[in-house]
């Protein structure tokens, strides 16, 4: 079998590739150039790219095999994400590449803008020496104001407490008791713009943020702040920004960012107290390094149809590790739900019980559909087309979350509909120090049993010898039993027989099984593709 195309559209590190590995075919062309764009992407399985290559629907359409759209960055303005979520490409980041690097720019910033050091420099190397013109202040014991503690604005915080700064911080989405853990004291927008003597914003670009420290705003703060805005243009008024500045009523500011880039001729460049940077923040070896390194390991995934944590057009995101031992086990019981069901359902419940629903668990609703469709589809079914292909059979689906589970510490259970009306479940749990996955419910059945490769269920009247029958016609056909488990309904009423093989059971056994004990029902079901998370 040909290897799946990876298509490096523009360039990225050595480390990028040798993450990437021996599995696929590499391919390179200059993305920036539609003309050598189009056709290479016609072959490609995957992309990488940076900030220079346009995936819009040209580039889309003309990629029939396309599963998924790497950028090598946090920024996504070149990757239209609508329409490749239409055509059922995944689109991955790498969120968190150039975070230090951001935050070291904020904190690099300030303490420029706060020393005069960028025109103390200009000064001094046109042959001026004007000690007493550029007295900075110090950052000891003053207050900075982060606007926006996620994960950038957690780092500035932290680096500028090392200096001695009190922090105070301005986001409506973090708990207070959060942000006390790390010394930071929530206060609302309009007292940190009073109480600030600097201020480093730290906000993502969305309609609500565009403008937020404007004119009004400017002209609630001390004279003697310092501004920085290493996040995104757009969400400080350049102009307020200047008028604020060039009248005294600010001190000084950083400016990484603008709002309309590249920015080569801005009112802000004339001024002596504003340091400016051509939009630096994920500009570092290191950043570039590590964004290659996690795109390359989120093609990987895609491509083997596993879970992306940073795919954006799919719910994936941060897994809390007390989530992760589920996923492998949630699969395997949506393949086996398949198995018992022997149809597509009408509508899939996916019931989490435990002490694990206090974390978000919507991806064990895609793990579920993933294993559901994985053994009747032709297509390789991933983490983003399952609920594309849940949708398109007319599958209703949702997730259900208990925190009480009153047998298992957690418990996973997938519950469907037939179009007969017959219900279908199966439930799993983790047991132990270890997290061993356990089948402890068959459509009512109470069993205990390891969900090996090879599985099979029998339902038929209970009665004796009937189990004594299956072991015999198993043995005549070399099939090794690892594990059985045999329970009932009621006395005399229905029971059924779960056991693991060694072996796959050919269908002549199993139709020799079914007569001789008159089973009501028998189910196979083959696991012996591995469901690998190990990379999740």
């Amino acid at each position: 079998m040909s290897k799946p195309v990876v298509l490096i559209a523009e360039e990225l590190s050595p480390a990028t590739l040798e993450a990437l590995g021996p599995d696929f075919e590499i391919r390179h062309c200059n993305g920036a150039d539609r003309g050598q764009l189009l056709p290479a992407v016609a072959e490609a399985d995957a992309i990488l790219v940076r900030s220079a290559t346009k995936v819009d629907e040209e580039a889309l359409s003309a990629a029939p095999r396309l599963k998924v759209v790497a950028r090598a960055g946090v920024g996504l303005d070149n990757v239209d994400v609508k329409a490749a979520t239409q055509h059922g490409v995944m689109v991955v980041n790498a969120p968190t590449s150039n975070i230090v690097s951001a935050a070291e720019l904020a904190v690099g910033l300030l303490l420029a803008a706060a020393r005069h050091v960028a025109p103390a420099n200009a000064a001094l190397k046109n042959g001026e020496w004007k000690r007493s013109k550029y007295t900075g202040i110090e950052l000891y014991e003053k207050t900075v104001g982060i606007v926006g503690l996620g994960r950038i604005g957690v780092l500035v915080a932290q680096r500028l407490s090392a200096f001695g700064m009190k922090v105070i911080a301005y986001d409506p989405y973090v708990q207070p008791g959060r942000a006390a853990q790390m010394g930071v004291r929530l206060v609302t927008l309009e007292d940190l713009l009073a109480d600030s003597d600097f201020m480093s914003v730290h906000l993502p670009k969305t309609p609500e943020t565009v403008g937020l420290i404007g004119v009004d705003e400017l002209a609630k703060v001390k004279s003697t702040l310092v501004l920085v805005n290493a996040a995104r243009g757009g969400i400080v008024d350049e102009q307020a920004l200047y008028s604020a500045l060039k009248e005294g009523r600010m001190a000084a500011a950083g400016v990484d960012v603008f709002a309309k880039e590249p920015c080569t001729d801005s009112p802000l460049f004339e001024l002596e107290n504003v340091v400016a940077t051509p939009h630096l923040g994920a500009s570092t070896d290191e950043a570039q390094e590590k964004a290659g390194i996690a795109v390359a390991r989120s093609v990987r995934l895609a491509l083997s149809g596993e879970l992306v944590p940073d795919a954006v057009n799919v719910q994936g995101g941060v897994i809390a590790e007390d989530v992760r031992p589920g996923i492998p086990l949630t699969e395997k019981l949506g393949r086996i739900f398949t198995g018992l069901a022997g149809e597509v359902a009408q509508q899939v419940d996916v019931e989490v019980r435990g002490e694990i629903t206090q974390y978000d668990v919507k991806v064990l609703e895609l793990a579920a559909l993933k294993g559901i469709f994985a053994d009747i589809v032709e297509e390789q079914v991933s983490y983003v087309n399952a609920p594309l292909l849940a949708a398109e059979r007319g599958v209703a689906v949702r997730l259900v979350t208990e925190p009480e589970s009153p047998d298992h510490r957690n418990l996973i259970t997938i519950r469907g509909t037939l179009a007969d009306g017959n219900q279908v479940s199966v439930s799993g749990t983790l047991i132990g120090i270890s997290q061993r996955e356990r089948l402890v419910e068959v459509d009512g059945y109470t069993v205990d049993i390891e969900p090996t490769d090879h599985l099979a269920f029998f339902r038929y009247e209970d009665r004796p010898g009937m189990v004594g029958v299956v072991g015999q016609l198993l043995g005549q056909a070399a099939i090794n039993i690892a594990g059985m488990q045999v329970c009932r309904d009621c006395q005399g009423g229905h029971a059924l027989v779960a056991l693991s093989v060694d072996t796959a059971i050919p269908t002549s056994v199993l139709d020799e099984i079914r007569t001789s004990i008159d089973a009501v029902d028998v189910r196979a079901v083959d696991l012996s593709e591995a469901v690998d998370v190990s990379e999740v």
